[in-house]
């Protein structure tokens, strides 16, 4: 499809496809022959649909030439279209001017792109709530709930002398308090939420020869990694995307944890551990035919700060099922610190589906147990906005309390609003006025 939008999208169609003699009815798919305008050579034939503003996606007129696919058909429409009149769009530019005309707000913007680039069904998820407004219209009414207690503010402010207010200072401190729950409650979302854009950094570790590249090939569904019987195959940290229950997770299979070994391997052991230090999780490889070696239990009780699973490997070569952590010889005290706690056999898929259901589970809990009317936060800069609104908000309760006069508590209002009018790319302080005259005879 080649995509045209601007005042003079209609005209530049006519000079293509010189058997039409107007621009087509709107929205009405039409077929065309398209031709060169310099020389009239045949081009393509396509079917065009017109679209006038402000009933289109960049609220301009705008032409979708549907054409046969291909590299040399789209780019000999575009370069015909250019020497038309019409010029190369930069990145991004039909959304930008769905923006400017008000057909978008930023958050909407900002979903296009994650829709593009969404790498799981649950980042294609929060990435279609966003553009469907599901947080714009969280955010819109929060912002209304803040101007609504700036509005009581003011008619302090303005009626001093009144004995007997119509809001009664507890219930503006009711409405911030219900204001600053909804924004924790949508902020709990944001860590793991920001994941989903790239995925939960999930490293395969432990001891040569246990299976780990055996399990890294299962859950990738490829052979991906060199097995062999011989320890230390894996020299370097391989690292794919992949999908875990709908969720994103970049998987990373590391070179076995020992000591000795020559220096290549070495050199990987060095990558691992640098792997580890930023993990999102880490599964601990372990053999199911032999208990916990020293090294494991050391990599155990010092390891790092992200949560550790468990993972008992080559099950299928074992006769005897014994799920008790006793079996391994893991002490009491060291269970506690355990994420969780998995038997697989890569060789037989046993196991593999209880990975692929704890994985999102303990990676991304709190979007898992999020209802669908909170929205997932999926960029860092909601998440500071929010942050900012949530500290002005609750500033301005203590303010309150403190018995500031209410003009200065407002201050905080008015810094609240204008971070979440900042998510949605729309600043205006003339709603305040519009409130106060809707909710109270101020002018009486």
């Amino acid at each position: 499809m080649v995509r045209v939008s601007g005042p003079d999208a209609g005209v530049l169609l006519c000079r293509l496809a010189s058997d039409l003699a107007e621009v087509p009815e709107p929205r009405r798919a039409t077929l065309v022959k398209l031709q060169d305008p310099d020389d009239g050579s045949s081009l393509d034939r396509a079917v065009v649909t017109f679209y006038q503003g402000p009933a289109s996606y960049t609220g301009e007129n705008l032409v979708e030439l549907t054409c046969h696919g291909g590299r040399l058909v789209p780019s000999l429409i575009a370069d015909a279209l250019m020497r038309a009149g019409g010029r190369q769009a930069t990145p991004g530019e039909f959304t930008k001017r769905a923006y400017l005309r008000g057909k978008l707000d930023l958050v909407q913007v900002e979903a296009v792109a994650d829709l593009v680039e969404a790498r799981s069904r649950a980042m294609h998820r929060a990435a279609l709530g966003h553009l469907e407004r599901g947080l714009s219209r969280r955010i819109t009414k929060l912002r209304e709930g803040i101007v609504g207690l700036e509005a009581m503010l003011v008619h302090h402010i303005d009626f001093p002398e009144e004995d007997d207010p119509p809001v009664p200072v507890t219930r503006i401190v009711d409405e911030a308090s219900w204001i600053i729950k909804e924004i924790a409650k949508m902020l709990r979302t944001a860590p793991e939420g920001q994941l989903l854009r790239e995925g939960a950094l999930t490293v395969l570790a432990g001891q040569p020869n246990v299976g780990k590249s055996s399990l890294y090939n299962a859950l990738v569904g490829e052979e991906r990694a060199i097995v062999t019987e011989e320890p230390g195959t894996t020299r370097d940290a391989l690292e794919v995307a992949v999908q875990l229950g709908g969720f994103p997770f970049r998987l990373v299979d590391t070179a076995g944890l020992r000591d000795g070994g020559e220096r290549i391997e070495q050199l990987g052991i060095e990558v691992a551990r640098r792997y580890l230090d930023s993990a999102d999780l880490v599964l601990l490889c372990v053999s199911a035919i032999d208990r916990l070696s020293v090294g494991e239990l050391a990599f155990l009780s010092e390891a790092t700060d992200s949560p550790v699973v468990l993972v008992e490997t080559k099950i299928d070569l074992l006769a005897k099922r014994d799920v008790d952590y006793g079996g391994l010889g893991l002490p009491v005290d060291m269970r506690e610190k355990l994420a969780g706690h998995l038997r697989v056999s890569a060789m037989t898929g046993e196991g593999l589906d209880q990975v692929k259901q704890l994985l999102p589970e303990l990676v991304y809990s709190a979007v898992v147990s999020a209802k669908e009317e909170v929205p997932v936060l999926t960029r860092r800069r909601h998440a500071l906005a929010l942050e900012v609104a949530l500290s002005e908000v609750s500033d301005f309760t203590e303010a309150l309390a403190d018995g500031l006069p209410a003009e200065v508590a407002s201050t905080h209002l008015r810094a609240a609003a204008t971070a979440l009018e900042e998510i949605l790319g729309v600043i205006s302080v003339d709603d305040v006025l519009d409130a106060v005259f809707a909710e109270f005879c101020v002018g009486k």
